[in-house]
């Protein structure tokens, strides 16, 4: 079902539903995102955030005064694939800068395929400590996600029996990491840690691990639609009554897939939710569903996050008044733009913001929680 969806969500439908890129572009934006794999959930709100930036930058003037054009490839593959998709629209259709959407290990395969020639903006959440030429983030970091929510939900819900379930790679296993801490502060302690493969999509062993051991709360890693599997089967198993659940990368598609009924007690980390009460926030969505209708995707933090990047992108390049890396690169810090998530400015290539912790036992998320102007302390030096 998710494949079929997808599958009609063309980047020409894109350019043709919103009429906002246009055909004599001269600036022409790669966009990377999952339309396939586990994070393919993920790939319809990205497509149409990032289509909405581009219809807003262009009517502000564009990027040094050039118009620009969305160039899309899916990266839900494998790194080396992913890495070949971007080199595709580099080298054989001309793109001049890229924001990506997509997990850790692409990230990493496209910074040794750029090699800092081509300015880079990532904006998923992410596990932090990624620096290198042309690179620039935008995504919550776990000090920024679980610093301020492990204490404040330990005392809020008395939880002290943290199990750690996540996907194989760099980002759980990062995560996780620094989540110990964390967790150790706030007088805690970790009863289980185990890693699944991306394909896993089965969880009986894993739950029966987590009902052994005690855990009163599970912090989960896992993406997209292993994330939705894990979330039902976890409520079927009736652990929702033994232990809370928080999640650094659950957003609305994922908790729609996961359903009310099987959402008790589970908690979200993220600096962006559909439900926060700001006028930016407020203004984002009503620009979205007029251009995409009421049916559109729901709006959620990993598909705005192609929207906050590539707003960032066109501040950089304005700013430096180029897309040349070492022309950004100079031009980076202290750089300020405005996004649904607020007034932001970069510091060490990356950016503090508001977090929000919601509760999803309804079936929709309900902030109870923000921390202000959050900094990441996995940031880079320069």
């Amino acid at each position: 079902m998710l494949k079929k969806t997808i599958n009609l969500l063309s980047s020409t439908a894109f350019v043709i539903a919103l009429g906002a890129i246009s055909a004599s572009a001269e600036t022409k934006i790669g966009v990377l995102v999952p339309d396939s794999g586990p994070g393919g959930l993920f790939g319809p709100s990205t497509r149409n955030s990032a289509a909405l930036a581009a219809k807003q930058i262009n009517a502000s003037g564009g990027i040094n005064g050039e118009q620009i054009e969305l160039l899309f490839a899916d990266v839900g593959v494998p790194p080396a694939e992913a890495a070949q998709a971007a080199l595709r629209l580099w080298k054989g259709q001309g793109a001049e800068a890229f924001v990506g959407m997509h997990d850790s290990a692409v990230r990493e395969a496209l910074i040794g395929r750029f090699n800092g020639q081509v300015p880079y903006v990532y904006t998923p959440v992410y596990e932090g400590n990624s620096c290198a030429d042309g690179l620039y983030i935008t995504g919550e970091t776990p000090s920024q996600q679980l610093e301020p929510v492990i204490p404040f939900l330990a005392e809020k819900e008395g939880v002290s029996k943290w199990y750690l379930i996540g996907h194989d790679y760099n980002w759980p296993r990062d995560t996780n990491a620094l989540a110990k801490g964390y967790i150790d502060d706030s007088g805690g302690e970790v009863v289980g840690e185990e890693y699944v493969p991306l394909t896993v999509s089965e969880f009986d062993s894993s739950l029966q691990r987590i009902k052994e051991s005690g855990a009163d709360a599970v912090l989960i890693t896992l993406v997209g639609g292993g994330s939705v599997g894990f979330n039902i089967s976890f409520a079927g198993f009736g652990l929702d009554e033994q232990a809370i659940r928080l999640g650094t990368l659950i957003e609305e598609n994922t908790l729609a897939g996961i359903g009310a009924d099987n959402a008790n007690r589970l908690y979200s980390s993220s600096g962006y939710f559909s439900s926060i009460q700001t006028d930016a926030a407020a203004s984002f969505a009503t620009d979205y569903y007029t251009a995409f209708g009421s049916d559109a995707p729901a709006l959620n933090g990993l598909g705005q996050s192609a929207y906050e990047g590539l707003i960032l992108l066109a501040a950089l390049a304005n700013k430096a008044g180029s897309l040349d890396v070492a022309a950004m690169d100079a031009a980076a810090e202290g750089t300020t733009w405005s996004t649904p998530r607020g007034d932001n400015t970069m510091i060490g290539r990356h950016m503090a913001q508001t977090i929000y912790l919601a509760d999803g036992s309804s079936g929709a998320f309900s902030v109870v929680a923000s921390f202000d102007s959050v900094p990441s302390s996995e940031a880079c030096s320069n």
